[in-house]
């Protein structure tokens, strides 16, 4: 198997509830409402950082600050959770926040939507009141394929936290994870595509894409792409503890008796040789 984006989650929607009424085609769809089909699920990741805070620290987490964070979709899931959840926002692009606001943002209730503020900046120096938790998810924090660019990158995040705060992120990995290859995942009335277009095994930077098809021929190429550097577990737990994280804990996915992905993460001190596998991590100040 290669590296699947669409991921080790549990969508608590229906298969019924996610029927589209009519085809689809390139030239109509919306490439976030697409990526958010395919790659997200914000249920699971509300439910594994609230839970897993709640069982590191020993209290409830109330402010989020999402790095990288694209639609924001995980910020308005955040706020719903709870009536004192408030969430941030940091991403560079101003085209994927205008299109948050749009969507995400306005479809909250009045009193949920004063509750997110979303900032057109780069994590590296953004400026925010500490928060509880910084999630940092779908790889991103992998453009920075300098390992002294990383470790500033995480130094300030683990300065933005509390004193009791704590940093998530995922990674991803195993040795299809080197390789250049495409793999193709069906999703109602579109064909999701992970493409790893190059790796370079002496710098470790890396190409990949998303592409998606639809039934009537037409393909959204390269609706995403991604250059950035596959660093491997043992390098990243070094690297957050270089930048002044006390703990970090590596969570391996589960499988079932299918040889299928069962939505469940867990501490673990050792892996197997899998051809792909993806991890959480929490790194605690």
């Amino acid at each position: 198997m290669g590296i699947k984006k669409t991921r080790h989650k549990k969508s608590g929607k229906s298969a019924k509830a996610q029927k589209s009424s009519k085809p689809r085609k390139a030239e109509t769809e919306d490439k976030y409402v697409l990526y958010e089909k395919s790659v997200q699920a914000t249920d699971f990741e509300y439910e594994f950082i609230d839970t897993n805070f709640t069982r590191i620290r020993g209290r409830t987490a109330k402010l989020l600050r999402e790095d990288f964070c694209g639609t924001a979709k995980m910020c308005s899931e955040w706020v719903r959770g709870r009536p004192d959840n408030q969430a941030v926002g940091v991403d560079f692009d101003p085209e994927v926040l205008e299109w948050s606001r749009n969507n995400h943002i306005a479809g909250l209730e009045p009193e949920q939507r004063a509750r997110v503020t979303l900032l057109q900046s780069d994590v590296r120096s953004v400026k925010t009141d500490p928060v509880d938790i910084v999630l940092a998810m779908n790889f991103s924090w992998q453009i920075f394929e300098e390992r002294k660019v990383l470790v500033d990158y995480f130094t300030s995040v683990r300065n933005s936290l509390v004193d009791d705060g704590v940093l998530f992120m995922d990674a991803f990995g195993g040795y299809e994870a080197y390789q250049e290859l495409e793999e193709k995942t069906k999703h109602d009335g579109f064909n999701y595509i992970w493409e790893q277009e190059s790796y370079d095994p002496v710098t470790g930077h890396m190409v990949c894409n998303i592409h998606f098809t639809f039934k009537d021929g037409s393909k959204m190429e390269k609706a995403f792409h991604y250059e950035w550097r596959l660093y491997g577990l043992p390098e990243l737990k070094e690297i957050l503890l270089d930048a002044g994280f006390s703990n970090v804990t590596i969570y391996l996915q589960g499988w079932d008796e299918d040889d299928e992905p069962d939505g469940d993460f867990v501490p673990a001190e050792h892996g197997e040789a899998d051809p792909g596998w993806i991890a959480m991590i929490s790194a605690e100040k």
